[in-house]
């Protein structure tokens, strides 16, 4: 499946928008915070505040959310923009109070982070920016202006300029860590998860079409009665009108065309019994179906198969999952992206394995980026050098993502390499200084059964 597909499956359009009512909820708990720490304060400990402000900023809040419940229906989505003004506001709202209340002497001082880290794990990067730096530069200024916190005695409540510099120290690397990790943590998640929903996408596919031949031989099946039922009619009907022509010939025609409703179901049903029957086959048939879409794009493929050391000449004969054939689609797809020339396919097995190995002759994965291959929207596999002469290569690098994670589920383990790594011992030949990509199975994991014909080893050139 191509990428633009995957690039309208994975928008992230609406991945930011989230409900209403979610943020008028929090905003509830808030002001019912607020209140209850203005009551403590004054009636328990009796601190002189400005009362009047202090409601009015409360007040304000509570209006809003008022507003918003009788004027936005209940399933109201905010945009992201909406989000950030909402946002903004709590924030601005929790500053004046801050303000009102000894500043950074008031230890609720510390509640400007909860603005900051809902930007971080619900915005995108230039909205959580503008919170965090708003966060800082408010917590710079309640650090010299804001009103002092008084006793009953008129006693100023105030704590030693050093632990007013290390709160504010303290708040300004939690809103820059807090956000950070927040933000990075998010967005890693809502790229696995659209990255998961385009793989889910794929095998959805992928076994849409499998099941297609099923449904074609069903249909082939029930068919062939009525089928034969109209040919027979058709027939009698024939040797009934010798008298009418015009009418045996229509006669004629209607068992011709049941005839020829009868060999196109016959193939159809046959190709859909092969599909819906084909549960297992050799190795070698798995990896020339997963290959065939890529055979005529003007690289030389060469496939070559052979048992490892002990193994059996017998090839194995695996499981047909659609798991397996659109995972190893992609790696061949990638490869033949990328190669200069030639494609190569080794398939490598004994007892406990089965081992494909898929090498090119291109100029192989950037160094620093073999260690997050197979991560979701790692864009980049040549330099930017290479980029500019394929500006038309444009993906979303979902490709190997896919792929690793649908070979995984099969019990796959995915090895990515160099041919040119002086250190790299996926390959034993020289000339593939391209990527190398190892697949390797567990054999009880896919082996279908214990007997099959015997293969020898041989090099298929599929020269285009």
């Amino acid at each position: 499946m191509s990428d633009r597909i995957f690039r309208l499956a994975s928008s992230h359009e609406h991945s930011h928008w989230i409900r209403l009512r979610t943020l008028i909820l929090l905003r509830w708990v808030a002001i019912a915070g607020q209140i209850t720490a203005i009551a403590v304060a004054q009636h328990r400990f009796n601190l002189q505040l400005e009362l009047a402000l202090c409601y009015l900023a409360i007040g304000i809040s509570a209006a809003g959310n008022l507003i918003a419940i009788f004027a936005f229906p209940e399933n109201k989505r905010l945009t992201e923009f909406e989000n950030f003004l909402m946002v903004l506001f709590d924030l601005l709202q929790l500053a004046f109070l801050l303000y009102l209340t000894g500043g950074l002497n008031n230890p609720f001082a510390l509640l400007v982070l909860g603005p900051v880290t809902i930007s971080a794990a619900v915005m995108g990067l230039r909205s959580t920016l503008i919170i965090g730096a708003t966060a800082i530069i408010l917590v710079t200024l309640m650090a010299e202006f804001h009103l002092p916190l008084r006793t009953e005695q008129g006693f100023i409540l105030r704590i030693p300029d050093v632990f007013i510099f290390g709160n504010w120290i303290a708040i300004v690397i939690a809103i820059l860590f807090i956000g950070a990790y927040s933000f990075r943590v998010s967005n890693e998640m809502r790229s696995m998860s659209d990255a998961l929903s385009a793989t889910q996408l794929a095998l959805s596919r992928e076994q849409k079409l499998t099941d297609l031949g099923g449904v074609v031989a069903a249909a082939a099946h029930e068919l062939g009665t009525p089928l034969a039922t109209i040919k027979l009619a058709s027939a009698e009907l024939i040797e009934e009108l010798d008298d009418r022509p015009d009418l045996r010939e229509d006669a004629a025609l209607i068992r011709e065309q049941a005839d020829r409703c009868r060999d196109i179901l016959r193939s159809m049903g046959r190709a859909g019994k092969d599909d819906l029957h084909l549960r297992q086959a050799p190795f070698s048939t798995l990896v020339t179906e997963a290959a065939e879409p890529h055979m005529n794009r003007g690289k030389t493929v060469i496939y070559h198969e052979e048992p490892l050391e002990g193994g059996d000449f017998q090839q194995p004969t695996v499981l047909r999952k659609p798991e397996i054939i659109h995972g190893l689609r992609n790696l061949v797809q990638n490869a033949v992206d990328f190669a200069h020339s030639t494609v190569w396919i080794d398939a490598a097995w004994n007892g406990d394995r089965i081992i494909l190995r898929i090498c090119d002759d291109g100029q192989g994965f950037p160094p620093h980026l073999l260690g997050r291959i197979g991560d979701p929207f790692v864009r980049r596999r040549r330099g930017e050098s290479e980029l500019k002469q394929r500006p038309e290569y444009e993906g979303m690098g979902l490709g190997l993502f896919i792929a690793k994670t649908l070979l995984q589920r099969t019990g796959a383990q995915l090895r990515f390499a160099n041919g040119s790594d002086p250190f790299q011992t996926l390959s034993p030949y020289r000339d593939r200084r391209g990527a190398i990509v190892e697949v390797a199975w567990p054999r009880k994991k896919i082996d279908a059964m214990e007997d099959g014909g015997p293969v020898i080893g041989k090099n298929i050139p599929l020269e285009i």
